[in-house]
């Protein structure tokens, strides 16, 4: 079953999808996850999660974004490391899910299982966010020394691994990598820190190619077997920040195509970021939504045109 909003091409949304006879895995922030025995079905809702916590509205496309981007990244990044896609391609998808293709079409993808590594591997190429707010009171980043005299949006000497707990409910925590890497082991965390940076480093410089500037994003990885691969979403609006190039100029914010927008929007009311969340007027949801569509088509060219 679709539970969708209603309204024009434009304004309808997918809260959630409930497949009769499939077991449901898990139900995340963004993505409802079936249990397939030897693989994953991944499907990206339009549900839309900020500080950690998922809003009462859903952004329109935003799951057929969402699964577009990652599925061209998991292709162009594969050399790079292993990753858990297998195909986004119905036509493969196993029998007893034919019923649902229109469901499952443009927002659907088979994955291989994979045992979860408990950390989100941040890199940041920028100095932004909550990065940008640690050093102004410490000149570090997650306990990392920087130089003095860098400003907010600065370019940063090289890029940062700055990783995070991965938390299922209530809010992510940033670590220090020393943290992290007590809790995986120093062959462990290397790995994921090599990966992570050079995953990075291959897509910001093919972005910049697109006029579009990679200012940090998160990965997470997981275990098949011994070997250690690339899950979950890719280089999205949802975890990444994507600026363009032709505006960027330091020392202040930058405009993006991400969900930024719905964050900057939520620090202009008095909401203290735990459940519930606020409702987002109908322009937020409308500008959000354009500008994922617009980030997509940029990065993927013909891939995100609106139904």
């Amino acid at each position: 079953m679709l539970v969708q909003n209603e309204g024009s091409d434009m304004t309808k949304t997918v809260e959630k999808v409930e497949l009769k006879g499939q077991r449901l895995f898990r139900r995340g922030k963004v993505r409802d996850v079936y249990d397939l025995g030897t693989e994953l079905l991944l499907i990206s809702t339009d549900r839309i999660s900020c500080f950690d916590v998922v809003l009462p509205d859903c952004i329109p496309h935003k799951g057929e974004v969402l699964t577009k981007l990652s599925r061209f990244w998991f292709q162009y990044t594969q050399d790079v490391i292993a990753n858990h896609f297998v195909t986004a391609d119905l036509d493969r998808f196993p029998r007893e899910l034919q019923a649902y293709r229109s469901l499952l079409a443009g927002r659907s993808m088979l994955t291989r299982k994979a045992k979860l590594i408990p950390f989100e591997c941040v890199v940041r190429g920028y100095l932004s966010g909550s990065g940008w707010r640690e050093y102004k009171l410490s000149q570090s980043v997650c306990g990392i020394p920087l130089p003095k005299g860098l400003r907010e949006s600065d370019k940063l000497p090289e890029p940062l691994f700055t990783p995070s707990t991965k938390a299922d409910t209530g809010h992510d925590e940033n670590i220090s990598p020393e943290s992290m890497e007590k809790e995986v082991g120093s062959k462990t965390f290397q790995a994921l820190k090599n990966a992570s940076i050079a995953l990075y480093q291959k897509a910001n410089a093919y972005a910049e190619k697109k006029g579009i500037i990679i200012a940090d994003t998160k990965f997470e990885f997981g275990f098949l077997g011994e070997e250690i691969i690339l899950i979950d979403e890719v280089l999205t609006p949802d975890s990444s920040r994507f600026w363009p190039l032709k505006e960027y100029s330091p020392e202040k914010s930058q405009p993006s195509f991400d969900k930024q927008y719905v964050r900057d929007y939520l620090e202009t009311l008095d909401w203290n970021k735990t459940y519930p969340a606020p409702k987002l007027p109908a322009d937020v949801i409308e500008v959000t939504s354009r500008k994922y569509l617009e980030i997509c088509d940029l990065l993927v060219p013909g891939t995100a045109s609106t139904p």
